[in-house]
Parts: C-alpha cells; structure tokens; sequence
C-alpha cells in the first residue's frame, strides 16, 4: 500500500499566535511538510485547488514544481484539480511539465470540486456541472493517448489536428479520479479504467464500500484490469492519542463548523469528534498505533492500494505537523506495509497448501 499526505493550503488563525496566518507563511510551512514526507519514506504528497480566502493553493501544479525541486523520491499529485471549470490542454501541460521537473513523479487527480467559487470566475454555468466534467474529463485523456488531437465538444472550442506539448516523462501521465458520495462518479471512472480516490470524511466507512464495489465492476464490465483504489480521509498524529485529539480538535472544529453554517450541518461537538477518532469513525486522529489499527480495519473493508491523510484540517502547530509527518513515515507506514506483505504471504501460502 502506498500511504502518502494531502492538504488544501489551509488558511486560518494560527493557535500559537492567535493571527490569522500569512499566505507567505503557509507556503513555506507547507513546502517545509512536502520535503520532510520526501525524507521519512512516504510515497504520495497531493494539493487541491480552491479559489476561496481561507485556502492558499489555487494552482496545484505551481506549487508542486516547486515542491519537486526540493524532493527526490515521492509522488506529486493533485488533490484535486476542478477540472470542470479548467482547460484540460493546460492542465496536461502544467503536469507534463511538472512530470519532466520530477523526472516522472507527477500524477492529475481531477474532480468536480466541493465548493462552486471557481464556477462563476471562470464563466461556467452551474447548471453544466456534471456535463462540463464529463466532457473536459474525455478531453484529457485523449490528450494524454496523442500527441496530434482532434476533438469537438460543446463547452470549448475545437481542435483540429493541433500538438500538445510538451509530453511528459510517464505514458500514460497518471490521471485519478476523486470521487465524494456520487454512485454515478464511481462507475464512471471505473469504466474508463482509471484509479478512484474516496474521499471519507464523516461517517462510517463501511458504508462506503458500494463506491468501490462499484468502481471494480464497471471497470470488470468494460474490459480493463481492476483499477486502484484510495481511501483519503482527514486525520492527525501525535505520540499520545491525547495529544492528538487535544491539539487537532480546535483546528478542526473551526474547518467543520465554517462549512457547516455554509453547508445546514450542526456545530460539530467533543462526543462527535471522539466518535469520529474511534476505530469505526472517519477521522484518523490518534496515535501511531491506533492510525495503523485503523488503517489496516479499512482495508479489510476497501483492499484499496493507497490511503492519504489530510494532516491539516485547519492551521496546527507547525512543529506539531512535523511531527505528525515523521510519525506517518516513520512508524506508520512501514508498520502497515509489513502487516500487508505478510498477510498476502499467508494467502498465498495457504491458497498454495493441498487440501
């Protein structure tokens, strides 16, 4: 399993100063996290996009070329590109251009995107919301099969014949699909074949076993191999459980309850917070111990092949955040690859023992 990091940039009031962070200040923090991943062993780092005042990144691909000149092994995605309201040609060029920077570490997750900011700055319609990413998502693949396209649709104009430069490193430039809670989305990318990241952030995950399920037959159906599969949730680490639900709930309770006066969602509690932190709830807060227990519960549910945490729900202390990634790294993860490996070893050896 390949566990790895993603975080939005988030821009609030930072708990050790009471001010409002400086989107200076949140770049270099971030910059900082992405480097210290790349050191302790984790393979993913993903940024999203949004056009909002408490988010920094608008332009993942900026920021994680950036982020490749700094690192030499981890993988650098979008999490994700609201590719409704994008140019697929421009997009498969900033990430072929990143996936030359890092020398072919550069993966395009797209979306449709969870607020609607980036909809009337751009000139789309909300009313073309599901057609826009349909067709958007179609172009962009065909860009990445050919370096020649022709193609016609309804919400860009048409190109005839034209070269889309420059070709990145990896054929095909890995492109994911991140899904919320839209059956349709599921089977959608499973029958283009492609990799589907989940996005779990309340609730209880076996609840979302259908998405995958889904995913994995349409993909079945349609005649490609079984697609990967990733389970991306909100979390935090510290060496104590205490530590980390103490430090991560202030943090958190601010994100929740800004989208939920926007969303209709009740304040978020102490009790609901402590639930979600438990072995059957969303949120992977907790100790080192408790995030690989949790981990590996999820994956007799979902067998998926990547998890990724958004370490910041909110401004954390910075030190703190370090932490938590040298933790994910370090503990975390090798400890979830061991379990696995050996788990399959097990299968195997008993799928191979005469009855």
């Amino acid at each position: 399993m390949e566990i790895g990091i993603y975080t939005f940039g988030e821009r609030t009031v930072d708990p050790e100063t009471g001010q409002l962070i400086s989107p200076e200040e949140r770049y270099r923090r971030l910059l900082e996290e992405i480097e210290l991943a790349d050191q302790v062993g984790l393979d993913v780092f993903g940024v999203g996009e949004h056009h909002r005042p408490d988010y920094v990144v608008s332009a993942p691909a900026v920021l994680l070329a950036a982020a490749a000149a700094r690192t030499k092994r981890i993988r650098l995605t979008s999490a994700v590109n609201v590719l409704s309201s994008d140019d697929p040609v421009r997009v498969f060029q900033q990430f072929a251009t990143l996936d030359l920077i890092s020398q072919g570490r550069a993966e395009i997750m797209v979306g449709r995107g969870s607020f609607i900011e980036s909809f009337p700055l751009f000139g789309y319609d909300l009313k073309d919301y599901d057609e826009l990413f349909e067709e958007k998502l179609e172009l962009l693949l065909q860009l990445r099969e050919s370096e020649r396209i022709t193609w016609k649709g309804k919400h860009r104009p048409p190109i005839d014949n034209r070269g889309v430069y420059p070709r990145p490193l990896q054929n095909p430039l890995p492109v994911w699909v991140a899904v919320g809670g839209t059956p349709e989305s599921a089977i959608r990318a499973g029958m283009l074949g492609l990799p589907m990241a989940l996005a779990i952030i309340g609730g209880l995950p076996e609840r979302f076993a259908p998405f995958a399920q889904l995913h994995r037959r349409a993909a079945q159906q349609a005649g490609h191999p079984v697609p990967a599969l990733s389970i991306n949730s909100h979390g935090f680490l510290a060496d104590t459980s205490q530590d980390a639900m103490n430090t991560a709930f202030p943090a958190f309770k601010t994100v929740m309850d800004r989208l939920g006066q926007e969303r209709g969602w009740s304040p978020m509690t102490w009790e609901q917070f402590e639930f979600s932190c438990s072995l059957r709830g969303a949120d992977f807060v907790g100790s080192p111990q408790q995030v690989i227990e949790k981990i590996l519960f999820q994956h007799e549910i979902f067998g998926h092949q990547r998890f990724l945490l958004q370490l910041t729900v909110g401004t954390l202390p910075h030190k703190k955040v370090l932490r938590a990634i040298e933790l994910l790294g370090t503990v975390v993860a090798p400890a979830v690859k061991k379990a696995l490996a050996n788990n399959q070893s097990e299968n195997q050896s008993n799928a191979a023992s005469p009855s």
